[in-house]
Formats: C-alpha cells, structure tokens, sequence
C-alpha cells in the first residue's frame, strides 16, 4: 500500500463529506487498495476488506487506537488501547493478488455438495433490503448446490447445511464479523462490543483534516503561500513554520 499524500487524503476527506457512512467506507478502501477497480471493492469479503482498512490506519496515523465504551452492566466508561497492527494480522491475508474477491468455501453433509462464495460488503446491503436477509445472501452467494447428484437452489438447502456453511464462512472470513470482549474494571462483567473501522478511521481523518487546514489557513496568511505549496511540506516543516508565526 502507498502511503497517500496529505492532498490525495483531503480531497477523499473533502468527497465524503456529502456521503453516508456506506459511501464514506467505500472511499476509504479505494484509499487503501488504489490497486483494485473502484466497481470491485464491494465485492470483496466483508474481512478482506477490515483488514485493508486498518492496514490503512495503521499507515496514515500509527499502530496504537484508543477506544472508549461504556459496560453494558454498570454503565462505566472503559477506555482501552488496540494495536492496529495486530489486528490487521488477526484478520488474515487478501483473498487474491488481483483482488477478485471470488473467495469460495465448499460443505459437504448429508449427500449435499455446496458451494458458496464469500459475502462481499454489496451482498450484506443487498440482503439487508430483501423481506428475509438470510434466504437473500445466500441466494446471492450461493455458487452451486447439489444433493445426491441433482442440483438444487438455495431455497431447498436444509437448516443443517445452511448452518455448515455460516460455520465455513466465519472460518474462512473472521475478520467479517469483528467483536471485542472488554472486562469492565469496575464490576469485572464483560461487554461485548464491535469495532466499526470504517466509522473509526472516518472519524479520526476528519479530526486530521480540520487540524491541516487550519494549518493552511495560518500559514497562508503568514507567508502568502498557495495550498499545494503548503501541502507540500512534511508535518514537521509544517510545525516548525507554526512555531515561528506564534513567536512573532
């Protein structure tokens, strides 16, 4: 992943602005995955897609976050630190080099011979709209079924298979559905909670961005200089430059 200039950066901050969190998300992985078509990223595995974002993260603003929650039992507040890193790790590689995103696992039970592709973060917002979600996404991912030699739709697959491939997916894709267990160390109950990186990392580009322009604005009234010429500077210079005008 290239590391994306404080210009690239705002005019994806700038983009998503007038976006839904959905279409803020999308920004961010085309941020982190410049290699794969814009038309495809959705199509990715839902844990393919977390692990691009936090390697993102990662690059763009370190390896430690913080997170605050409350305890579902007392109502404490709990702040605690994550490694960025580490969870990129957890979460496991790119399903392929080019990013096809055509991950499949197979189940086999029962004289039933299945194959299903990896849900994509457009399979989840399909499904989501569809009278029964479940029966949808696997409609949508379902790539074959065969029971005894016939082949049959993904209406007709029974509760055991259907359960035998949820088993094989979350195996194959952790990192789709991501949730922590904080002990509260106050009453030492455990909540449960999941971490949004999209909605994180959106949240801590934003602060970035306001912080930078405002850094454009006060060097560009102290020295006249252009956006691009400011943004061109490292953080560092930039700083320094800050120093002097409040010196003055």
């Amino acid at each position: 992943m290239a590391i994306t200039g404080a210009a690239e950066l705002l005019a994806a901050w700038e983009a998503g602005l007038g976006e839904a969190p959905v279409g803020r998300a999308l920004l961010l992985h085309r941020t982190a995955r410049p290699d794969v078509d814009t038309g495809r990223l959705p199509q990715l595995p839902v844990g393919e897609r977390e692990a691009d974002l936090f390697a993102l993260r990662r690059a763009l603003f370190g390896e430690r976050m913080q997170v605050r929650l409350d305890c579902a039992a007392c109502g404490a507040d709990m702040e605690f630190d994550l490694d960025a890193g580490e969870l990129a790790g957890s979460l496991g590689g790119r399903s392929s080099a080019s990013g096809s995103g055509e991950s499949v696992v197979r189940v086999q039970l029962d004289g039933w011979d299945v194959e299903f592709r990896l849900p994509g973060v457009a399979d989840l917002q399909a499904a989501a709209r569809a009278a029964d979600p479940r029966t949808a996404l696997l409609a949508r991912c379902l790539v074959s079924a065969v029971h005894d030699g016939t082949a049959a739709a993904a209406g007709e697959l029974p509760l055991p298979v259907q359960r035998r491939i949820a088993e094989a997916v979350e195996a194959a894709d952790p990192g789709a559905d991501l949730a922590l267990n904080i002990a509260c160390p106050e009453c030492g109950e455990a909540t449960r909670a999941e971490l949004d990186i999209a909605s994180y990392l959106w949240t801590e580009l934003d602060a970035w961005a306001r912080d930078v322009l405002l850094d454009v604005h006060l060097l560009a009234t102290a020295y006249g200089w252009s956006e691009p010429e400011i943004l061109a500077l490292s953080p560092t210079r930039r700083r320094y430059y800050l120093e002097l005008c409040a010196d003055v």
